[in-house]
């Protein structure tokens, strides 16, 4: 992984200091051991930042956090929730897609790619932007947790009425980054089969999220795929 990263000039004035941090050049050495000890490491290195790369800071309407990335073959590509095109849909995209259906009438798309959302201002963001493969969390508390509560930090200071999505125990967890007299916090059950049915089917984020928007004289965001 470089440094010279290709990001919007908005996040490289804002990020440009973690990268020289301590703890920034440690984890950077850690995936580099992973790559010298044969270990696979998803995203693959040009997609890590694919959040950043694809919702420039200037336009943020919207923050979704997630924990890490997912950790099977060709699935994970820098954005959370997102899977790439062809790729069949993990269990919790699947329910998001059903709440989104139930909420906004919207239709099953026939892709699990969340580009569209992260192009209309939607940050798609994981705690943790690299996992080994097969193996969850496996690059958690590695460094990524301090970047990632930067940005999040850095939102809440410097921007205004960003609605910031927070979906089970973990990215509740990020609550105390924001500043809730700014933004719109949002939080239900994260939509995992084993936690959906207890507050994540019915939420209504989706709809939620646009009226406020609307309230603060946003443009909605259009969720269908």
């Amino acid at each position: 992984m470089s440094t010279n990263i290709n990001l919007h000039d908005s996040w490289k004035s804002m990020l440009e200091e973690e990268f020289g941090k301590p703890y920034f050049i440690s984890l950077k050495q850690f995936l580099l051991d992973e790559k010298t000890n044969g270990k696979k490491v998803y995203p693959p290195g040009s997609q890590i930042f694919a959040a950043l790369d694809n919702t420039p800071f200037d336009n943020i309407k919207v923050v979704l956090l997630g924990q890490d990335p997912y950790h099977g073959e060709h699935q994970a590509h820098g954005m959370c929730f997102s899977v790439n095109d062809g790729i069949k849909f993990p269990p919790s995209l699947q329910n998001i897609f059903k709440e989104l259906k139930t909420d906004c009438e919207c239709s099953l798309p026939l892709s699990g790619n969340l580009t569209k959302w992260a192009q209309q201002g939607i940050l798609l963001l994981n705690a943790t932007l690299t996992v080994r493969a097969n193996e969850a969390g496996s690059h958690q508390n590695k460094g990524w947790e301090i970047f990632t509560d930067t940005i999040i930090k850095s939102i809440s200071d410097n921007k205004e009425h960003v609605v910031f999505i927070l979906w089970g125990r973990f990215a509740q967890s990020k609550e105390p980054l924001i500043n809730p007299s700014k933004h719109l916090i949002l939080k239900a059950a994260h939509p995992s089969p084993f936690s959906a049915y207890n507050g994540f089917f019915g939420c209504k984020h989706f709809s939620k999220t646009n009226e406020y928007l609307e309230s603060c004289g946003m443009e909605k965001i259009n969720w269908q795929l």
